[in-house]
């Protein structure tokens, strides 16, 4: 386990609700004079988390510039998962596998939300690089609004090989690209699947692309070239959602 930081008020409530055990302690500040990090602070020691005062000062030397509301806590995060531990999600899923595939991205506001997304679409697991990517820290937290803590993350050493596990296992893999021909409208997301996505500018690296079956877009009609890669994520995963509540 790694030891992190977390700030604000919904990224430590989030964590409490879901993961409080490895809550380690939590510093506040001014709580007296806001009744939300009132009622924080009591559910902290309602569930035995050590609870400190500090000033405004202390935390914004602690948080190096993040913006934190008055509340900081030090987390015990789990480990990320790796490729070993495809199979069994895989298996646990069974035909409502969903995998989202994120190549290379490094800006940990737009990791949040498309963990954020990925969550409310029921993602089996997000599967990133492990070099090269965001790292999860209270930023991605924070913009995931708590789906960091939620969702599985497998942070794959060689992404192409984790792509062929999906592979193997039946997983059917489509790579979003602005120049494919086939939109996501187009495509049968009903069966075990998994999305893929490159950072934005760059797209999806050769090796990645190469890897799918299949390449979509998202139809644009109106003169935008691009999404934001959370936008596109989310739009494609509800693509997902739709087709299989038909």
């Amino acid at each position: 386990m790694s030891k992190d930081i977390l700030a604000g008020i919904h990224a430590v409530e989030a964590v409490m609700k879901h993961d409080a055990g490895n809550v380690v302690e939590i510093m506040v500040a001014d709580a007296a004079k806001n009744p939300r990090l009132k009622r924080l602070v009591d559910e902290a020691r309602e569930l035995d988390i050590k609870v400190h005062a500090r000033d405004m000062a202390q935390l914004d030397k602690l948080c190096g510039g993040e913006r934190h509301q008055g509340v900081v806590a030090f987390y015990d995060a789990p480990a990320a998962k790796s490729e070993k531990d495809l199979p069994a999600l895989i298996d646990a899923a069974g035909s409502e596998a969903l995998f989202l595939i994120l190549d290379e991205i490094t800006d940990p506001h737009n990791l949040g939300a498309c963990l954020r997304s990925a969550l409310a679409a029921k993602v089996t697991a997000v599967v990133v690089p492990k070099d090269h990517a965001a790292p999860l820290n209270a930023t991605v937290r924070r913009s995931s609004a708590g789906a960091a803590d939620r969702i599985p993350i497998v942070r794959a050493t060689n992404l192409a090989r984790a792509m062929d596990v999906l592979k193997q296992a039946g997983i059917w893999i489509s790579g979003l690209d602005g120049e494919a021909t086939q939109s996501i409208h187009q495509a049968d997301f009903r069966g075990p699947c998994a999305l893929v996505l490159g950072a934005e500018g760059e797209g999806m690296r050769r090796l990645t692309r190469e890897r799918c079956d299949f390449l979509v877009t998202i139809p644009m009609p109106g003169p935008m070239e691009s999404l934001n890669v959370s936008v596109a994520a989310g739009v494609a995963l509800f693509e997902v959602v739709r087709q299989r509540a038909g």
